[in-house]
């Protein structure tokens, strides 16, 4: 029967013609005492009107005048016609009015909340003038369904025509709600004042601690929805004094236990909100300790609970390293695990690696790096090289891993582990020159741009080092002209140093390569790197040497850490979509308020990310550092040339230049003005990301009769 009944279903998505549907809406008459065939109708109707069959819209007058019928299913299906067309037409949308306000006298409050939920949703004039004195009844209604959908309504009301709702007393009605005997409608009211403060830019919002008391206490007593709009109301809670936020935060933890993801990934988002307030330190531990748990748990559930607690742990490590410190264990792939999910878990393996644990990480990591997914092969070995930078201790039992893969002779292995052994080699220059005769042994196995270009990085940086240097780069520039930017950009460089480390090895290879850089060349990095290598070269071989082969700013493992200023915003929007990108909140959605801390004599301004000395934007890359690891330089204003003169420096640069001879350009072949001829000025356009906005806080003394929105 089950099956037959399912067949029945799936012919109702068949496209029907609005005679035939019309006459069977209308037939049955006094026999069909059910209203069976009506149903039926109706049901076909939908299903039309879900396939986008806009010729429905000509049954309106027909559907309008079964809403009278006393049958919730029958209502259900012509309220959602009426909601889905009543744009197109809505002059005789407007005729169903009198039907809906007479279903709100109905004395089943399913049908009362049930019509008052369609007026709210029609966008029409007439509706949204007709809703809002059956709103202001209906807040006051017997039943505490009905009353919670009016709150609702309330603010589906205010996104229609805010200057109505404003004017009106609805909003100070929807405040009376906070005090309401039923905790669903309680959270009815909140979630509804929240949705139009985010929308509005004429009301504060204003909750103080016994305004969120109230909410927390009631919280065991509502439905996870409702303990979700509670909890999302309190990060608009601005702690005055440390004991306050410590309190709340220990009365809402047991909400970490809840079997709904939402509500534990809210209430992680309120407790990291409420640690910005706390002073003792070890009850922040206490907290980071309880945080874990429901971590932890979130991995047992489906694949995209997974991700989405996956991405926030990524989060909450970066501003809180204590929690989940000691479950490594538990983010160790299994074999049926999601590729995103695979990533995801050996970036957090990554981040909770450390000297204790190393070698259970390195054995792990090593089972990865031989399965048969080759993104997530890739991504293995190139935590097995971020490792070695990182962890210092491990770093030649990284290498030794590293060696024992490039044994394999797997292509894309091999080009991975060049990659991250030429930023070994950066981190830790003159240490393991050894395996280089390793890496020269797979050189045909190379055809990746990023692996050709960290090859030649290492040739060229060893270049007295290496024995056939010269042959091995001449080998590489065969196909200068036909690599892409980043490899010609790497053969650019490492000729350059060769040509500097021996000079008797490279001095035709240097003319040959810049010339082809300069003239043979449509890209201005590549030919601006040449021309700039070629006056080094010119004025003076032990300046150039000190430019080209000096030493160089260390790397770091930790450029994938978000800038101090986003990872303090990020963490007001824990279990968000916006974490899933790792995007401030108004990135994802432009219409989003951004989340700032607010002030307060609580807040441990100096605990806080961006009152660190933290690099900003670490993860920033140049084109110029492409072939290059990646690694972006710090550069300081204040240690520019000549003692920190900036004009002065550019001073010196332009008297330079100016003073160079013509013998001295005829000899190094630049003909003409190389750099082309700028008489006008340059303009400098500074974007900033964030426009300026409003600072929205509680304002002290007010909302001391429970009103949480003031006009």
């Amino acid at each position: 029967m089950s099956s037959a009944q399912g067949g029945g279903d799936s012919k109702l998505f068949a496209r029907g013609k609005v005679a035939e549907l019309r006459l069977e809406l209308n037939s049955g008459g006094k026999k069909d005492k059910n209203f069976v065939q009506k149903k039926v109708a109706l049901k076909k109707i939908v299903a039309n009107m879900t396939m986008s069959n806009n010729e429905m819209v000509s049954l309106f007058p027909d559907i309008i005048g079964c809403m009278h019928i006393q049958s919730l299913e029958i209502k259900k299906m012509c309220f959602l016609f009426l909601v889905n067309y009543s744009r197109m037409k809505p002059e005789i949308a407007v005729k169903a009015i009198p039907v809906l306000e007479q279903d709100m006298e109905d004395s089943n409050p399913l049908v009362r909340a049930l019509a008052l939920r369609t007026m709210s949703y029609v966008h029409v004039k007439e509706y949204v003038q007709a809703t809002f004195p059956l709103v202001k009844r209906l807040l006051k209604d017997n039943d505490p369904y009905v009353r919670k959908t009016a709150a609702f309504c309330v603010a589906k009301l205010y996104d229609h025509d805010k200057q109505m709702v404003e004017k009106s007393d609805l909003i100070e009605r929807l405040n009376q709600l906070l005090r309401d005997d039923n905790p669903t409608v309680v959270a009815s009211a909140l979630a509804g004042l929240m949705d139009i403060w985010e929308r509005s830019d004429n009301i504060k919002l204003t909750i103080d601690y016994s305004n969120a008391s109230k909410m927390v206490a009631i919280l065991p007593d509502c439905s996870e929805w409702g303990q979700t709009y509670i909890l999302e109301a309190l990060m608009s809670y601005v702690p005055q004094e440390s004991g306050e936020a410590t309190l709340l935060a220990e009365r809402i933890a047991p909400r970490l236990s809840h079997s709904n993801s939402a509500v534990v990934l809210t209430c992680i988002r309120v407790i990291l909100y409420l640690m910005n307030y706390i002073a003792n330190e070890k009850q922040i531990s206490a907290l980071c300790r309880k945080l874990s748990p429901p971590l932890v748990t979130l991995l047992a559930k489906g694949p995209e609970v997974q991700y989405l607690a996956l991405r926030n742990a990524l989060l909450i490590l970066q501003r809180r390293p204590d929690v989940l410190r000691n479950d490594i264990r538990v983010f160790f792939c299994k074999y049926n695990d999601p590729i995103y999910v695979k990533v995801t878990k050996l970036e957090l393996i990554f981040m909770l690696a450390n000297e204790k644990n190393i070698d259970e990480v390195l054995t792990e990591l090593r089972e990865y790096a031989t399965e048969v997914d080759v993104h997530f092969v890739r991504k293995a070995v190139r935590a097995i090289g971020k490792l070695a930078i990182k962890i210092e201790p491990a770093a030649r039992r990284c290498i030794n891993l590293l060696l024992e893969l490039v044994a394999t002779k797997v292509p894309y292995i091999v080009q991975e582990a060049t990659v991250v052994i030429r930023n070994i080699f950066r981190k830790y220059p003159n240490q393991y020159e050894s395996i280089i005769g390793t890496l020269c042994e797979h050189l045909d196995s190379l055809d990746e741009p990023e692996a050709k270009a960290a090859m030649v990085w290492v040739i060229g940086q060893y270049a007295d080092r290496i024995e056939n240097s010269d042959a091995l780069l001449e080998d590489f520039l065969y196909s200068f002209a036909e690599e892409p930017v980043e490899v010609q950009l790497a053969l650019l460089t490492a000729t350059v140093k060769l040509f500097i480390q021996r000079p008797t090895k490279a001095q035709e290879l240097v003319p040959k390569v810049l010339k082809w850089a300069t003239e043979e060349t449509d890209n201005p990095d590549l030919r601006d790197r040449a021309y700039m290598y070629w006056r080094l070269l010119s004025s003076d071989i032990d300046v150039a040497k000190q430019i080209v082969m000096g030493d160089k700013p260390p790397i770091t493992a930790e450029s994938e850490k978000l800038d101090p200023q986003t990872l303090e915003e990020m963490c007001l929007s824990v279990g968000t979509l916006a974490t899933i990108y790792l995007k401030p909140v108004q990135t994802v959605f432009r219409s989003a308020r951004p989340r700032r801390l607010a002030d307060s004599p609580a807040l441990q301004k100096h605990l806080l990310p961006t009152s660190q000395n933290l690099p900003t934007f670490e993860n920033a890359k140049s084109l110029s550092m492409l072939g290059m690891g990646g690694q972006p330089a710090i550069i300081r204003p204040d240690q520019s040339a000549n003692g920190g003169n900036m004009d002065n420096a550019v001073n010196d640069a332009d008297a330079y230049f100016a003073g160079i001879g013509s013998q001295q350009m005829a000899a190094m072949g630049i003909h003409g003005d190389a750099f082309g001829d700028n008489n006008g000025t340059e303009a400098g356009y500074v974007v900033n990301q964030y426009n300026p906005q409003q600072v929205y806080q509680p304002a002290q003394g007010v909302g001391s009769n429970g009103d949480l929105l003031i006009l």
